[in-house]
């Protein structure tokens, strides 16, 4: 029976699948080049080295990788390169409102066997009259990510960190101690980074505004913040017990610096952090980090998990480069050497089924897709947000941590921005 996984208020999983050499050209000895332009700078190495050995089964198709990451822009230079006409056969679309915006250029994805495989309601957000135009990467999920040798010392204990008093007893309690638990502070907050305050913490307080859904969110013409009172507190509560300044705090000093050094307890984050942990301190990683959800009135217990990336194939490429991109993107999904990769060198959470979920590589992969699988998520609606909204209100955010702000005046700009791009 299909395990369902709410993502994105939608639920997802794989099947195998196998390859003959020479895929799609076959009959051709002619040397198919196919461009993949991608966002995830964490898996680079890994990925490259799955491209390498699907070469390897596929000797006329060659695969050439371009990452883009790091605090670029990728959708941004998306465009560019498309509007360029240096075009790449396969690239990333994060949900309905970049499928939309790359519409042009999406080839319809329904006769691959991943389109067969996605999880139940996981292709939902990027099907257009009755084209699937995207493939899911995987699932993805954010919360608190904690210390739990650091938490134990405290006798603080996460599973009991229900609401949001909860979770404010425990701050203190840990900042109370910190001398002695060497800790710099509580929180790590990366205020610099407009996406953690802006698109993730933002989502978790405004999915309930749209039972959870994407799609609504991406129909809405206006949005509420039903949750905002919340939202500030979770905004107040990271920054006010946070290594300060928080508003020059990047992500990679959040991660790689104070939290993997065990100089702060607790990080906004998701389970996409692990391979950076693991490369500062193997032991650490496997041994003392933990993940709780963000607490939310009426969804305690319930982690954002969602399909951060779809890929999409250009419908614009030639017919073997089109037939090609699909057989890799199947390849990577479906036989047995593309699971275990994606497994065990990518560490992702599959989309799909046929996956040996017993193996999902990491503590924090595999505590989300136990969340996942047993329906105690919050939706990813954050994907169906108009234009650049996330950016934006993570924007008026550091203007409100800077004092330039006040939080009334975050809510109605953010309002009037949403409001704005639905005209």
């Amino acid at each position: 029976m299909k395990k369902v996984m709410i993502v994105i208020a939608v639920a997802l999983s794989l099947a195998g699948c196998s390859f003959s050499s020479g895929g799609s050209d076959e009959g051709s000895g002619d040397q198919v080049t196919v461009e993949i332009y991608q966002g995830k700078v964490e898996f680079k190495d890994q990925f490259e080295a799955l491209a390498e050995k699907y070469e390897e089964e596929n000797p006329n198709v060659n695969i050439e990788i371009t990452s883009v990451g790091g605090g670029n822009d990728y959708a941004g230079s998306l465009k560019t390169r498309l509007a360029s006409g240096d075009e790449p056969e396969i690239f990333s679309v994060a949900g309905p409102t970049e499928s939309e915006s790359f519409e042009e250029y999406l080839a319809d994805l329904s006769d691959t066997a991943s389109a067969d495989a996605a999880l139940e309601g996981s292709l939902e957000p990027v099907t257009k009259d009755g084209e699937v135009r995207g493939l899911p990467f995987n699932q993805e999920g954010y919360g608190l990510i904690y210390n739990k040798r650091v938490f134990e010392e405290a006798g603080v204990n996460a599973d009991e960190l229900l609401s949001y008093e909860d979770l404010e007893s425990a701050v203190e309690e840990l900042d109370s101690q910190k001398e002695e638990l060497g800790l710099e502070a509580v929180f790590a907050f990366p205020a610099k980074e407009k996406w953690v305050p802006g698109s993730h913490l933002s989502n978790v307080f405004i999915a309930p505004e749209f039972d959870q859904k994407v799609l609504n969110a991406y129909e809405a013409d206006s949005v509420e913040f039903e949750k905002g009172g919340e939202f500030q507190k979770m905004i107040d509560l990271q920054n006010d017990y946070s290594i300060q300044p928080s508003l020059t705090l990047d992500y990679s000093q959040q991660v790689e610096q104070y939290f993997s050094l065990e100089e702060v307890a607790i990080i906004q984050q998701g389970n996409w952090i692990y391979p950076s942990v693991e490369q500062m301190d193997p032991e650490f990683a496997e041994e003392n980090i933990g993940i709780i959800p963000i607490p939310v009135e009426g969804l305690e217990g319930k982690m954002p998990v969602g399909i951060p990336n779809y890929w999409g194939v250009n419908k614009n490429s030639g017919e073997d480069e089109v037939q090609a991109s699909k057989d890799f993107i199947d390849f990577m999904y479906t036989s047995e050497t593309g699971k275990e990769a994606v497994l065990e060198e990518l560490k992702f959470i599959p989309a799909y089924e046929g996956f040996e979920t017993e193996k999902i590589a990491d503590p924090l992969s595999q505590e989300i897709y136990q969340y996942a699988s047993e329906g105690d998520t919050i939706g990813w609606v954050l994907l169906g947000y108009p234009g650049t909204w996330g950016e934006d209100i993570g924007g008026y955010i550091q203007q409100y941590l800077s004092g330039d702000m006040t939080w009334d005046e975050v809510e109605e700009k953010s309002i009037n921005t949403w409001e704005n791009y639905r005209q």
